[in-house]
């Protein structure tokens, strides 16, 4: 839900789609049933997704022993 709502506080969602979303994600009792998601709410959220960057942690190179 955090995610959710750094997306709502950075105006990449409205009030109403962090809603319908997170009552989405909280009946969801598998990545499936997520994945089941109406499609406009699954662009919605693909979309914020993709303007926060938020798969910028799984492109990093690992980083081995003490950081710098």
């Amino acid at each position: 839900m955090q995610t959710l709502d750094e997306m709502r506080d950075r105006c990449l969602l409205t009030d109403e789609q962090h809603a319908e979303i997170g009552a989405w994600v909280s009946q969801a009792r598998t990545p499936e049933a997520i994945m089941a998601m109406p499609e406009g709410l699954w662009r919605t959220l693909e979309l914020a997704s993709v303007l926060m960057d938020v798969d910028t942690d799984l492109r990093r190179e690992p980083q081995l022993g003490d950081a710098p």
